[in-house]
């Protein structure tokens, strides 16, 4: 009984003590759980859960992704700068294709060129802030008729009930999700993660992989950045700082090891989600803004130190 108990923990702790957490809070705060508030958390989470989305492959590669918030920044400038100037239409189609760009350079420097995934990606965080600013010229932008622009569509209106982004949150998700579970690069991905020397052996490109998965973590922050721009119909030059640490704390928080070689998306979502929760919940009962940075910090310690432990065998024994 004792050992079930403690694999019970091992595997479920997490959500348990989530589930604590949403029982308590909504003993509190009469409004926490009503569809309103449910409803506003999804949309705010769909932008770091579309993130987190492309982010989990590069996880799962045994590999880091730092640089999403600062290529959040830009690609939501971009968003919003060529809808001014090209349209709408276009303005996406130039977000999508930056996005998929800046992660295929990482991609290059940290799958085909082999230097170290956190070296590379700081390194790029601090290139994008720099290029945000170069960009922009330092100035804030805005979408021009934005009461008229159909752009809005993507972050501020429903479908059926349903905020948008989150439907294009659970879209890209469940495309994910059969990228990774029904394919032949899903199965690549978690092979490299797993054991990286060996995939090479069985004949797996291990650095394409690697290239493959940094390109779509740089897809999904595209679209997530005109989530991000039609929802605020602006943007600013430091709109998505911090994000990569939320993104990467939801990530951890679903199961994703970062270790490397496990992981899922619907784990991901799960994560993001109960992230965004406990956000909300810690704002409706009171506790400053700033208490959400040092929550997220103890989440990514906790899943980190239980991610680690369960893995050598030492936590919960």
């Amino acid at each position: 009984m004792q050992t079930e108990v403690k694999a019970f923990l091992r595997r479920h702790g997490l959500l348990a003590g989530f589930g604590l957490f949403l029982i308590s809070v909504a003993l509190s705060a009469d409004a926490f759980l009503t569809p309103g508030n449910i409803f506003d958390v999804l949309r705010q989470v769909s932008i770091t859960g579309v993130m987190a989305v492309g982010v989990t492959f590069v996880v799962i590669t045994g590999r880091l992704d730092l640089s999403v918030g600062s290529l959040l920044t830009l690609l939501t400038v971009i968003v919003v700068d060529q809808h001014n100037t090209s349209g709408p239409a276009m303005a996406i189609l130039i977000t999508l294709a930056a996005g998929i760009g800046v992660g295929m350079f990482n991609g290059v420097l940290v799958g085909l060129v082999g230097l170290n995934a956190l070296i590379v990606t700081l390194a790029m965080l601090s290139f994008l802030q720099g290029l945000v600013l170069f960009y922009s010229g330092g100035s804030n932008v805005n979408v021009q008729n934005a009461q008229t622009t159909w752009f809005a569509v993507f972050g501020r209106h429903d479908l059926l009930g349903v905020p948008v982004p989150a439907l294009i949150f659970l879209v890209t998700a469940v495309i994910a999700a059969f990228v990774l579970n029904r394919t032949v690069f899903g199965r690549q991905v978690f092979a490299v993660g797993g054991n990286e020397t060996a995939s090479r052996f069985s004949g797996i490109a291990s650095r394409w992989t690697v290239f493959w998965a940094y390109a779509l973590s740089g897809l999904t922050t595209a679209i997530a950045a005109v989530i991000m721009g039609s929802r605020v119909m602006g943007a600013q030059n430091t709109i998505g700082q911090g994000y990569e640490l939320t993104v990467l704390a939801g990530v951890i928080l679903g199961g994703t090891s970062l270790l490397g070689g496990s992981g899922s998306i619907w784990r991901t979502v799960l994560g993001i989600t109960m992230l965004g929760f406990i956000q909300n919940g810690l704002l409706l009962l009171g506790f400053p803004y700033y208490i959400q940075w040092l929550v997220t910090w103890a989440v990514i310690i906790l899943a980190v130190w239980i991610d680690l432990g369960a893995k050598r065998g030492r936590i919960l024994a």
